[in-house]
């Protein structure tokens, strides 16, 4: 599926502005409570997602001056960085997400059109095109990551299938078999051969499959247990 990067900005920017407003309703006393994410506080979640635009950044910078500009500086520095800013304040957290989203927008507008054809290594691992829509995903599953309200439920309809579709295509030869049937979509998904049917919402589906859903509101044909999904991100 392709999408103009700057056009796909502008979804960017809207789901960092709902992030903030859910980390506005909260207390302080929810920086150190537990998210939806094994061994991660609410902290935990908040930072990543301002850390991460920084290495996305890094990675236009990259990108637009040729100049070799990692995510992050080191293999554990991604890991120290969260661990770092994880107990901070609400309000610094806030405010860092901010700067750090400001400072991802500014670097995407400076992009030249040739600069998003530049090919990038992971965590991109495609041209830099795809860094909008890397950022996308980050703050709309994390933001279902915080445990405070907002669910895939809330998840427009466009990104949930370009989830779905990134995660079938992404999906490695030991994943588990099946076809997928999203309601309204013309054509099955398929991961693997011969697996049982499942059907439902496309949010469901794409929540299910990253590992934030446990599947209630699907069906799965012949009768029996849902698939286990393979582990994603």
């Amino acid at each position: 599926m392709t999408i103009d990067p700057l056009v796909l900005m502008t979804d960017v920017e809207a789901a960092t502005e709902a992030l903030l407003r859910t980390a506005e309703g909260l207390d302080d006393a929810a920086v150190g409570e537990p998210s939806l994410l094994p061994g991660w506080t609410v902290g935990h979640v908040l930072t990543h997602v301002a850390r991460n635009a920084d290495a996305y950044t890094n990675m236009l910078t990259w990108a637009r001056t040729g100049v070799e500009t990692p995510a992050y500086a080191g293999p554990d520095a991604r890991r120290a960085g969260i661990e770092a800013g994880a107990g901070r304040p609400l309000s610094e957290q806030i405010a860092d997400i901010r700067e750090a989203h400001e400072r991802f927008a500014d670097a995407a507008a400076a992009m030249p059109a040739s600069a998003w054809a530049f090919h990038l290594p992971p965590p991109v691992g495609q041209s830099a095109a795809g860094v909008p829509w890397g950022r996308l995903r980050e703050v709309e599953v994390h933001h279902v990551d915080l445990g405070r309200g907002y669910t895939p439920a809330d998840w427009t309809d466009a990104f949930a299938l370009r989830l779905l579709r990134e995660i079938v295509t992404g999906a490695h030869d030991d994943a588990p078999a099946m076809t997928l049937r999203p309601f309204g979509l013309d054509h099955p998904l398929t991961i693997g051969d011969d697996g049982p049917v499942v059907g439902g919402p496309t949010k469901s589906i794409a929540a299910w499959l990253a590992g934030r859903a446990d599947g209630a509101d699907l069906t799965v044909s012949p009768d029996g247990e849902l698939p286990t999904p393979a582990r994603w991100k």
